[in-house]
């Protein structure tokens, strides 16, 4: 999976793409170039607005309850559907961009085919898009006619209305990067005419085989295609072919988008975006250098720790290899580590901290399987705790072998690290003391967390400037959220099919009938979860698989929450497997080195975590642990 965005300071070069030349800002300021300059700028400040209120409403709800024993009216139903339009602004921006995310196979396409292959996918994307901006016009036309009611007398349909917008924005947007040549984008607009020809003949398609659209599809996202564009394509023929209206799908993407904790996935994203746009890595670099760095492979283990850290806030995204990559690798060749053991390192703890509470997978996970999310992040401590310090021993193996450098202790600079980094140490207590006391909601503990990195590194540490800075961070941030909420959006309807096609319970009756061993089932999971961790990104995996694999927990008589920690750690170590493992990619992109140099050095560390993996699945206590000691063991 490809996905390029990168805070200010660490960002690599790289050469213009024809997705950024022709859809970006223009160049000139006159004519067509100034009304698309002023169309970007009001995005921008869309997205911040929209932002600054998801953050601000909870906020005011959980002091408003706390202090005066009763909510603002309407404050979380407008951050419910707030979540709606900053996923649908963010996929148009990220579209602008040219950051949809997209599988790694993509860049395999031989250099001679790669504008047609761009063609194609471009085409393929807006003929998806438009039958389904009809789609979701469908459904605000009904609403309209219900005459349902956010609150305070805003209908429901002003909240739908960013669907139809945002699909047919996407649309446009891919037929625009689809080439600088008007002449091919002309042959990907075509897209656009079979788009509408499928919302207005749906009936062709029932009763029909789905095999080659669905072939047409995974070929276009092998070729680069954006992932949404394929669950969502797919999701749309499946519909049709069996004569549910194509407005089954945005009905899907609405139902989550409007879920109570679902808003807790941008605001914990922005909250990583902050903190990675200040100098809070290298505060925290110094914290931990100054504890462990006399040991040997001291520098080994505190970049394991501060990519744990960063990853909790981020997700799996990749923000933490391109923000905090240079920085680390610099420190790890500075204590004379090799570049391969480097590269291995930086590589594998770019998504350590997934388990770790309030990493966004815990969240998103809790959502779709329905369980506890507070279970969630109690049993993901220990397996978390687990996974960094099987590679903080590898580290320190390191250091022992090739005599790394180490930081003799000095308890004065450690000191004097710890007061410098006291606000950013602070933030998980405050979040989870939040949680776990019973003050807030997860939500609520999100825009909090969000309000406390905004506070500290504007007015306390002076790193983000009000104006630029925070717009710059906004931007960042929505365009990575809106490239995953538009995958989970589309991921929802593809999910309904399958439980509406009962294929959960075929697959159950398939396993019955062939494995009877509890130990044998979890062996095939976890490599069915290895190959699903490869291929897709975790957020829709996460819609699309945890439904399916859920009964089959409950056949075999797996606890709900270990089952969620297993899919997890299968999932973070999909980011590190060859050949199109998200990691490698973002690796070799942000340290400019081969991929097969990133493969070599990965190995190590795949195999170290594939071991810990194993653990966190035959041990069950190490997940249930925690939640028998704090009497939360029910299953």
């Amino acid at each position: 999976m490809n996905e390029e965005t990168a805070p200010r300071g660490e960002e690599p070069p790289a050469a213009p793409s024809p997705a950024t030349e022709s859809t970006g800002a223009p160049q000139d300021e006159s004519g067509p170039g100034r009304v698309l300059a002023r169309l970007h700028r009001g995005e921008d400040v869309v997205a911040l607005v929209v932002l600054a209120a998801m953050v601000a409403l909870p906020l005011a709800e959980a002091v408003a309850r706390t202090f005066f024993s009763r909510g603002v009216p309407g404050a979380i139903p407008f951050v419910q559907h707030l979540t709606l339009w900053i996923g649908f602004l963010g996929a148009a921006l990220a579209a602008r961009e040219g950051r949809l995310l997209s599988l790694a196979t993509g860049n395999f396409v031989p250099a001679g085919l790669k504008r047609w292959s761009d063609v194609l996918t471009a085409a393929v994307g807006a003929a998806v898009c438009v039958a389904l901006a009809f789609a979701s016009w469908e459904l605000v036309a009904i609403e309209r006619e219900g005459g349902l009611e956010i609150a305070l007398g805003v209908p429901v349909w002003i909240g739908q209305i960013v669907m139809p917008i945002g699909f047919a924005l996407l649309a446009i947007r891919l037929v625009l990067a689809a080439d600088r040549s008007w002449r091919l984008r002309a042959l990907a607009a075509t897209g656009l005419v079979v788009g509408w020809l499928i919302a207005q003949h749906p009936l062709f398609f029932e009763g029909r085989s789905v095999v080659p659209g669905l072939l047409v599809l995974l070929l276009a996202t092998v070729l680069g295609g954006p992932i949404f564009v394929a669950i969502g394509g797919a999701a749309l023929l499946l519909f049709l072919a069996d004569g549910i209206p194509a407005a089954a799908i945005p009905v899907e993407t609405y139902r989550l988008s409007v879920s109570p904790t679902l808003a807790a996935i941008p605001l914990f994203t922005l909250t990583g975006f902050v903190l990675a746009e200040g100098r809070a890595s290298q505060r925290l670099l110094d914290v931990f250098r100054g504890l462990v760095g006399w040991i040997p492979g001291g520098t080994a283990v505190v970049c394991a720790v501060v990519c744990a850290f960063f990853t909790v806030f981020t997700g799996g995204s990749g923000v933490t290899i391109l923000a905090l990559g240079g920085l680390l690798f610099q420190a790890l060749q500075e204590d004379r580590y090799r570049d391969r053991f480097s590269l291995g390192l930086l590589t594998a703890s770019g998504s350590l901290g997934l388990l770790l509470p309030p990493a966004l997978p815990l969240i998103l996970y809790g959502i779709v399987a329905e369980i506890s999310i507070e279970d969630l992040f109690v049993g993901g401590i220990l397996p978390g705790l687990l996974l960094v310090l099987l590679i903080a021993l590898w580290g320190l193996r390191e250091g022992l072998v090739n005599r790394a450098r180490r930081t003799p202790f000095d308890g004065r600079t450690a000191v004097v690290a710890i007061w410098r980094a006291k606000w950013e140490l602070a933030l998980p207590v405050v979040i989870l003391v939040a949680i776990f006391g019973g003050y807030t909601t997860v939500v609520e503990a999100s825009a909090l967390a969000a309000a406390y990195v905004l506070f500290t590194q504007i007015f306390v540490h002076r790193e983000i400037g009000i104006g630029r800075d925070l717009a710059r961070v906004a931007g960042q941030c929505t365009v990575l959220v809106g490239g995953v909420l538009i995958i989970l959006g589309v991921a929802m309807g593809l999910t309904s099919w399958l439980v509406d096609a009962q294929v959960a319970q075929r697959i159950l009756e398939l396993v019955r009938e062939n494995i009877s061993s509890k130990l044998v089932f979890l062996l095939c999971l976890n490599l069915f979860l290895l190959v699903v961790g490869c291929l897709m990104d975790i957020f829709s995996a996460t819609i699309v698989v945890v439904p399916l694999i859920v009964p089959l927990g409950a056949a075999f008589d797996i606890h709900p929450v270990h089952l969620g920690i297993i899919f997890i750690a299968n999932l973070e170590l999909g980011y590190l497997t060859p050949p199109v493992g998200l990691n490698l990619f973002l690796a070799s992109y942000r340290f400019e080195r081969p991929l097969l140099e990133i493969y070599r050095a990965a190995v190590p560390m795949l195999v170290i975590l594939g071991l810990g993996v194993l653990l966190i699945t035959y041990v069950p206590w190490l997940t249930l642990g925690l939640l028998e000691l704090f009497g939360r063991g029910g299953g």
